[in-house]
């Protein structure tokens, strides 16, 4: 049975969507986002922006792990740091 994409995060911005889906690729998972054709077209209007970030459902669990590993990190980081 093939594995099917599920969705691991949703984003109101596209730079966001893509950070997460690199950050993800740096630790060998495949990921895709989602509805960024919407968001494009609808930029200036976020509750439009349905961004989702989606992964082989084998690999969900520990994409999740990573990118709230990450979103610690982030939040962890002195004001200074997060302004660069």
């Amino acid at each position: 049975m093939a594995d099917k994409l599920v969705t691991i995060a949703q984003f109101a911005n596209y730079i966001e969507a893509e950070l997460a889906k690199q950050l993800l690729g740096d630790y060998g998972i495949e990921a895709v986002v989602t509805g960024q054709n919407v968001a494009n077209i609808y930029s200036g209007l976020p509750a439009l922006a349905d961004l989702r970030l989606q992964t082989l459902e084998s690999q969900a669990q520990r994409a999740k792990e990573i990118l709230e590993s990450d979103k610690k990190a982030v939040d962890a980081a002195p004001d200074d740091v997060q302004e660069q």
